[in-house]
C-alpha cells in the first residue's frame, strides 16, 4: 500500500469525496439488513405470514413465494435510513463543501490522500446550541475506503479533528453514529470516546428496523485542567 498523508479539502477532490461518502453509506446496508433479520417481529412476520397463506390458500409453493417477496421488502426497508440520509447530505453539505466547511471559523473537511486518490474524509463544524459553559465540534463524514483499512487511517483523520478542537479552544468533540456501525463504535471508544445518550432514528419504518443512533463525546482538557 502506497502511503498516506492528511491535508485539507480541496475543490478537486469534490467528486472523490462524495464517492467515498456513498460508498461508505452504502456498506451498512447488508449489517442492517441481518440485524433486521434477528429481531423476533421480523421473525414472526416471516413465518406468519407464510403459514396464513397456506391455511388460506393450502399452497406450500405460494408461502415460499411469499418469504421471498418479505426477504425482498426487508431487503429495500433496510436500504431506506441510509438512502434517505445521503440523499439529505448530497443536497446540503455535501452539495459545496468549501461553503459548508471551509468558508466558516472553526470548522474544517479534511481528506486522507494516497497514490493520488482520496482515500479517507473526516469533517467538523462548531455544535450551534452547546450546554452552558461548553464549546463543541462536532466530527462528521469520517470514511475510509474500504482497499485501505487496517492502516491507522480511521484513527490519525479523528486524531486530526482532536487536535484542531484542542487548538481552537473548544471543550469537547462530539459525534453521532448508528448502532449497525460497530466498527466505527468501536474506534470511537477504543479512542475515549465516552457514550452519551442513544435516540431511535427518526423514520417511519423504524417499529420494525430498531435503527438507534448513539452520541458519543470527547471532553478535551483545559489549560486550567493541566495547571497551566
Amino acid at each position: 500500500m502506497a502511503p498516506y498523508h492528511i491535508r485539507r479539502f480541496q475543490e478537486r477532490d469534490h467528486k472523490q469525496a462524495v464517492d467515498l461518502f456513498c460508498r461508505g453509506m452504502q456498506e451498512h446496508i447488508p449489517t442492517t439488513f441481518r440485524h433486521m433479520l434477528t429481531l423476533p417481529r421480523t421473525l414472526l412476520l416471516l413465518s406468519g405470514a407464510p403459514l396464513t397463506v397456506v391455511l388460506v390458500s393450502g399452497s406450500w409453493l405460494l408461502a415460499i413465494v411469499c418469504v421471498f417477496f418479505l426477504l425482498l421488502l426487508l431487503r429495500f426497508l433496510a436500504r431506506q435510513p441510509f438512502k434517505e440520509y445521503m440523499t439529505m447530505c448530497l443536497r446540503t453539505d455535501m452539495a459545496d463543501i468549501t461553503k459548508s466547511y471551509l468558508n466558516a471559523r472553526g470548522s474544517c473537511f479534511w481528506v486522507a490522500e494516497s497514490g493520488g486518490q482520496v482515500v479517507g474524509t473526516v469533517a467538523a463544524l462548531p455544535v450551534k446550541d452547546p450546554p452552558v459553559g461548553r464549546k463543541q465540534l462536532e466530527l462528521f463524514r469520517l470514511s475510509v475506503s474500504s482497499q485501505h483499512r487496517g492502516q491507522g487511517i480511521a484513527k490519525a483523520l479523528v486524531r486530526t479533528v482532536l487536535q484542531f478542537a484542542r487548538d481552537q479552544g473548544y471543550s469537547d468533540v462530539v459525534l453521532e453514529t448508528s448502532v449497525m456501525q460497530q466498527g466505527a463504535i468501536t474506534l470511537y471508544e477504543g479512542m475515549g470516546f465516552q457514550r452519551t445518550g442513544q435516540f431511535l432514528y427518526p423514520s417511519n419504518i423504524n417499529w420494525l428496523m430498531e435503527f438507534s443512533i448513539i452520541h458519543f463525546m470527547y471532553p478535551l482538557p483545559t489549560a486550567q485542567e493541566h495547571g497551566l
